[in-house]
């Protein structure tokens, strides 16, 4: 099975690094010297990493054969991916892959159904649960603590606990001026 673990940046210095945008909780395993990734597109690839380094909190990578500034910019938005075996865990007990997650019926802790998630979508703050209804709508769901109770992989269901609003159209509306006071 294929993981996206990362996406690289721009070009950094003259030497052929690159930046890049982490996609997995296990970087120092995924984007170790050594490794050898597949592409998106295919063509750039597949590249195996030479060195890698932190630099003002960011990864730094260097490929074999990419040797300077613009060899480095041609890579620029290529995704880099790694086989997996899709038996695979995460180490941390609180962690999946998108693979684990994908098709979960999601449901409410009285048992309602929601849906179905369809796809994650990584945003720079959090993850979203892309969750498709039965009448074919979507929703997106906060992947949080607060919102996201229960995984349970067994039985492949996501329990949540939406605030008022998040899965329908009964948002409560506070208001100062509901208790007669002046803004």
């Amino acid at each position: 099975m294929q993981l996206v673990v990362a996406r690289i940046g721009r070009a950094h210095g003259i030497k052929g690094e690159v930046t890049v945008e982490v996609r997995t909780d296990e970087p120092e395993l995924r984007l170790a010297p050594g490794s050898v990734l597949l592409t998106e597109p295919a063509s750039t690839g597949p590249l195996t990493i030479e060195t890698g380094r932190v630099h003002s909190g960011r990864l730094l990578l260097r490929f074999e054969g990419v040797k300077d500034r613009n060899g480095a910019e041609a890579l620029r938005n290529t995704l880099l991916i790694a086989e997996v075996d899709p038996a695979e865990l995460p180490e941390e007990p609180d962690e999946y892959y998108d693979h684990q997650l994908i098709d979960l019926d999601v449901v409410l802790e009285d048992g309602t159904e929601i849906g179905r998630i369809s796809e994650i979508s990584h945003l720079p703050s959090q993850d979203l649960f892309i969750v498709e209804r039965p009448d074919g709508s979507e929703v997106m769901i906060p992947f949080v603590e607060e919102i996201v109770a229960e995984i349970d992989l067994e039985e492949q269901r996501c329990v949540i606990t939406p605030p008022p609003g998040l899965i329908d159209d009964r948002a409560e509306i506070v208001s100062s001026r509901d208790n007669g006071e002046e803004a």
